[in-house]
């Protein structure tokens, strides 16, 4: 914090303040002469009442006099001296009770406090400043991304064009710049040759602004751009982006990825070098009734089990668990060894009726084109008219008619994806479709982080969440060594092998038991083992990779430190 030395030599920087201060002092100093003028007044009127004072008597009454207080102690005897003591009255209140602290605000304590305000939303980072995030809007994405980067101690600033918008984001704690977006200045003051990203996540038409803008400034500093719309991409990388995310694309696979198409079949949701993370269905599947244990899945297809999804909640696996018709478990292991997990329990689709998608817009257009890619048949439900792009794959009308349902196929459907952006609305018609049809598979896109557990106790089977999983894919572009987001809330991480574990099986550790996080591969040197025996011991100078949630990454962390 800053000392009142130091606030007042920045305070007294800007032109417009020093003028307000001299103002000020000139207010002052004729309040003084006024002051001094009186209590010689004073003295002369004594004398001729043959009365006797100091001159600190005389200062002291006139304040007193002036400020209304009037003890009383010192008055005049004569007429003259009581109109004299009207007028010095009159004079203070005139001065000391409207005009000075009219002064004193408009001229000292308002600018002060506007000065304090653009402290708290500065126009200019240190030139030291490095490493940081550029963010050029606060909207749901990029409110979940910043408590990723707060999470992992990443700095970053959000540029905001308006002083009323930074107080407000300030105020809930979010670091903020003043400055506006197309203005090169902004992004020299922002220090943006040494960030390590900006993302910008506006319209396609600003983003491409920004994009250009930095690129004019720095050719080294990544720039990732969101996209709502295909023709935007190829301008967007013209104008400098390195990355260009079709959110709604990338949530419409999502979405579509957890359909049940009848084929339990594994889909790789992320990389860590060699090592692969997928998800797969198993409603149809022989792994239905079994445990963990009986499916011996490492020693058939060298894959492992590192935990798996119910009802929106990941848990870790454990050899006596049983695997239900609903799970999605989550696998780990080499391309080859997903490649031979799905050779042996993909079972041939039995899908005779199309899944039913609720909303016509970009994601829900999406999810379509992703079905179809898994050569699943789909109906879209939409009531705006001009979003209707087919008619042999769009039902006009609102979801919440039990008609137009019936038309979409609802009765026989397998799965229902609800992809609107109105996060109440699709609560609505989760609770309405799992009281319509109890067994069938909902998914459902949520907007706003907050909403996941809504939508699960309204009945959901799966919720994705649009913020998070646009901050995912901003996060895991900064290319960290050491952590890969793969799903909502599910991480993977690269950690040495801590001394404690040092020399001690995989088994004899207990990571699984403390802490819910899985070793799914052990890197040393150049050499990655993936889906190592129980009984492999942890070499000291070796790097271990965790599947876990957050929880559980924060327990790991507690029981065995950073390092």
């Amino acid at each position: 914090m800053k000392f009142l030395p130091t606030q007042l030599i920045l305070f007294l920087r800007n032109k417009p303040e020093r003028r307000n201060m001299k103002l000020l002092f000139r207010f002052l100093f004729v309040l003084l002469i006024l002051v001094i003028v009186f209590t010689i007044i004073f003295h002369l009127l004594m004398l001729r009442e043959g009365q006797q004072h100091t001159w600190i008597t005389g200062f002291y009454w006139t304040l007193t006099v002036m400020s209304t207080l009037g003890f009383g102690d010192i008055t005049f005897n004569s007429d003259a001296g009581r109109f004299f003591s009207i007028v010095v009255l009159l004079s203070g209140m005139v001065f000391l009770l409207i005009l000075f602290p009219f002064t004193f605000i408009n001229f000292f304590y308002s600018p002060w406090m506007k000065a304090q305000e653009n402290a708290q939303v500065p126009r200019e980072l240190p030139a030291k400043t490095n490493g940081h995030i550029v963010l050029t809007r606060y909207d749901p994405v990029t409110e979940a991304l910043i408590k990723k980067l707060d999470r992992f101690q990443y700095p970053y600033v959000v540029l905001v064009p308006d002083l009323t918008e930074g107080l407000r984001l300030h105020g809930l704690g979010v670091k903020v710049m003043l400055g506006n977006l197309d203005n090169p200045k902004t992004y020299q003051r922002v220090q943006v040759n040494n960030a390590a990203l900006v993302a910008t996540t506006a319209t396609d038409v600003l983003n491409t602004n920004v994009a250009f803008t930095v690129r004019g400034i720095s050719n080294d500093v990544p720039v990732i751009s969101t996209c709502s719309y295909g023709a935007s991409m190829d301008i967007l990388q013209l104008a400098g982006s390195n990355h260009v995310l079709r959110l709604g694309e990338i949530m419409g696979n999502f979405l579509a990825r957890r359909a049940s198409g009848g084929d339990a079949i594994a889909h790789v949701i992320g990389q860590f070098d060699e090592l692969q993370i997928a998800e797969a269905t198993v409603a149809g599947s022989s792994l239905v009734g079994l445990t963990l244990r009986e499916t011996k899945l490492r020693e058939q297809v060298g894959v492992s089990v590192a935990g798996f999804w119910e009802r929106g909640k990941f848990r870790a696996a454990q050899p006596d668990t049983l695997i239900t018709s609903t799970m999605v478990l989550v696998l780990a292991g080499s391309e080859a060894q997903i490649g031979r997990y799905n050779e042996a329990f993909q079972v041939e689709r039995n899908m005779n009726h199309p899944v039913v998608i609720i909303g016509g817009g970009r994601v829900g257009r999406a999810t379509g084109r992703a079905l179809e890619a898994r050569n699943l048949d789909y109906r879209i439900v939409e009531k705006v008219p001009e979003r209707i792009k087919s008619d042999s794959k769009y039902i006009l009308g609102d979801a919440a008619e039990l008609q137009i349902l019936q038309q979409a196929g609802i009765e026989e459907s397998p799965c229902v994806i609800i992809t609107t952006h109105d996060d109440d609305l699709n609560v609505y018609l989760t609770i309405y479709l799992r009281r319509l049809r109890p067994g069938i598979q909902i998914i459902s896109r949520t907007t706003l982080e907050r909403n996941l557990a809504t939508l699960h106790r309204a009945g959901a089977d799966y919720v994705m969440s649009y913020a998070s999983m646009g901050a995912n894919t901003i996060f895991n572009l900064l290319k960290r060594s050491d952590i890969l987001m793969v799903a909502e809330g599910l991480n993977l991480i690269k950690v040495k092998v801590p001394e404690r574990l040092a020399r001690h099986t995989i088994s004899q550790s207990s990571i699984r038991q403390e802490t819910g996080c899985t070793i799914i591969a052990i890197r040393q040197e150049n050499e990655q083992l993936i889906n190592p025996d129980p009984n492999t011991e942890l070499p000291a100078e070796a790097e271990i990779i965790l599947i876990g949630t957050v929880e559980a990454e924060e327990r790991f962390f507690r029981l065995y430190g950073s390092s």
